[in-house]
């Protein structure tokens, strides 16, 4: 009789087909026996978002529609073919109801609420219209339990994904915006985030959601090793690369402006890399996603970590790739509340360590904690330092408060280095190193920080001057404020001797990535003393003579 009689008055257009989705459904790889109860669980799913999205409907009659829908999915009595077919594959697999019911719990969400207030509500959100996607095909194959939290971070990466995909549309057809409001204040506010002639400060923006992605996507890898079915695995590692490949697309186009697509190349690519990986399915992909995140660092200190082998390379992997994720988080353009909660996450992954990490970076931190007995405080440490980046404003009020800084955000890694580099004992050289890398960081990006409203130079030495606390683009274009340089740089100056004689006293061997990372500061230092501090120019960065040097100097450290 089709649909249920409460569906069948003015039911909405049919929508997409499993044969539209950005991402497979029921795919060569799920096996044929279950790819019935898949399309069951589709077609279900795929009517009840048809009629949350449907605008011909008031928010009323879509509440109504699936209510009934859930009526028919919950009675046995009513010939619904859509709910017979899924309770008939719940009956057989043990999967399919519970998670259709929460699904319909996230459509009749969509049916009235056109806003998010934080990142947190958005999360909610995805905890009930995707996560229970992944579940259900758990279930589906018997598989345990202890993946759903791998296979929760996919679908979550997969529904933000789709929400950054179709942003503009969703606005135009359905009223919706997924991003929550916060975050397109920064951009300012919801008219201008969707201006297209606002892409600098709206990709920003984009840039710090896709962030969050990276984070779902580097848990999901450890999906296809958790699971029994190879199959499944396949599927699962072919839905991850999929998600990486749009959330590249994502950062390399505006969505606003033109439509981001995967297309028919993506998808054969994700394919043979599925296939390609399923016998190394069971190798932890833990040291491939810190690899990763260093590779696409671009960072000067890449050279020093190379130049390691071993355990030793994948410690240090581990300890920058943390850095490099919580700093994306305070540098990031997000509200200062999210960056604060993303970073209170971090923490207590760090306070679960070694022994119980949550993800594959936290695991990797635990193997290298254990392996060269590296202390949690530090890496607390970096986390405070972080968060006071994190601020909407920040200021350092005086040189105390500037070398606690610099103990948080530099000196923690040097001590963490030191002992991974199995040179302990130079701890006074680690942090005196830190300090000064740090001075020089901190010269060198005046202009960017100043455009975040970031002012580093403590406020004591700048008032000494006449220069008064205000907005951070006047304070750094005050004539004076190249004093304040000098001043600053006269002390990195005096950093790098004390280190240069420290290492008179020290096995300069086992130092040698430290003393690599310091060459390359201290030819981008050098630069920017040439240069002066009255008018400053484009962020220094290392060139190609310099790399070449620095490269050279590693070849003659080589054993």
């Amino acid at each position: 009789m089709g649909r249920s009689a409460a569906l069948e008055a003015d039911a909405p257009a049919a929508g997409k087909t499993h044969r539209d989705e950005d991402f497979p459904v029921a795919s060569l790889f799920i096996a044929k026996p279950l790819r019935g109860a898949v399309l069951a669980f589709y077609r279900y799913v795929r009517a009840a978002d048809d009629v949350a999205d449907d605008g011909r409907l008031s928010p009323d009659e879509k509440l109504g529609r699936l209510d009934a829908m859930e009526r028919a999915l919950l009675d046995e009595g009513t010939h619904d073919p859509l709910a017979s077919a899924l309770r008939r594959a719940d009956a057989k697999h043990g999967a399919g109801i519970a998670e259709g019911r929460l699904l319909l719990d996230a459509f009749r969400q969509d049916a009235a609420k056109t806003r998010y207030a934080d990142w947190a509500e958005l999360m909610d959100y995805c905890r009930r219209s995707a996560d229970p996607v992944g579940r259900f095909l758990l279930r589906l194959h018997g598989e345990d339990e202890a993946a759903f939290p791998a296979a929760d971070a996919l679908c979550s990466a997969l529904q933000i994904l789709n929400h950054l995909q179709d942003l503009g549309k969703d606005r135009a057809d359905l009223g919706r915006v997924y991003l929550p409001e916060p975050w397109m204040a920064l951009a300012g506010g919801e008219e201008a985030f969707f201006d297209p002639a606002n892409g600098a400060r709206r990709r920003a923006v984009l840039d710090a959601a896709l962030d969050r992605v990276d984070q779902f996507v580097d848990a999901a890898c450890d999906l296809p090793m958790m699971l029994a079915s190879p199959r499944l695995a396949a599927q699962s590692a072919m839905t991850i690369a999929t998600a990486e490949r749009l959330a590249q697309k994502l950062r390399r186009a505006d969505p606003i402006t033109a439509r981001v697509r995967l297309g028919k190349a993506d998808f054969a690519a994700a394919f043979a890399a599925a296939l390609a990986g399923l016998p190394r399915r069971r190798r932890d992909p833990a040291p491939g996603v810190t690899a990763r995140i260093v590779r696409g660092s671009g960072s000067s200190f890449r050279l020093g970590m190379a130049s390691l082998d071993g355990e030793r390379r994948r410690a240090i992997h581990a300890l920058y790739a943390y850095c490099r994720v919580i700093d994306d988080i305070a540098d990031g353009l997000a509200p200062a509340p999210e960056k604060r909660a993303f970073l209170d996450a971090w923490r207590r992954e760090i306070e679960a360590l070694p022994h119980a990490p949550a993800s594959p970076l936290g695991r990797e931190l635990a193997r290298a904690m254990r392996a060269h007995d590296l202390p949690p405080e530090e890496f607390h440490a970096l986390l405070d330092g972080m968060e006071t980046d994190a601020c909407e404003r920040l200021r350092i009020p005086d040189m105390e408060a500037f070398d606690l800084y610099c103990r948080r955000v530099a000196g923690a890694v040097g001590a963490l280095s030191i002992r991974i580099f199995g040179a302990p004992e130079a701890e006074d050289f680690a942090l005196t190193l830190g300090r000064a890398l740090q001075i020089v960081n901190v010269l060198r990006d005046i202009d960017d920080d100043a455009a975040m409203e970031r002012v580093y130079l403590p406020l004591d030495r700048l008032a000494a001057l006449g220069i008064a606390d205000g907005p951070a683009a006047a304070m750094v274009a005050d004539p004076r404020f190249a004093q304040a340089c000098d001043a600053l740089a006269q002390e990195a100056k005096d950093d790098f001797a004390r280190v240069d004689a420290m290492l008179a006293r020290l096995d300069r061997r086992r130092l040698k990535p430290a003393i690599l990372m310091m060459g390359g500061y201290r030819a981008i230092f050098d630069r920017l003393l040439a240069r002066g501090f009255e008018e400053r120019g484009p962020r220094m960065r290392l060139g190609l003579r310099e790399k070449a040097a620095l490269a050279l100097a590693s070849l003659r450290w080589a054993p």
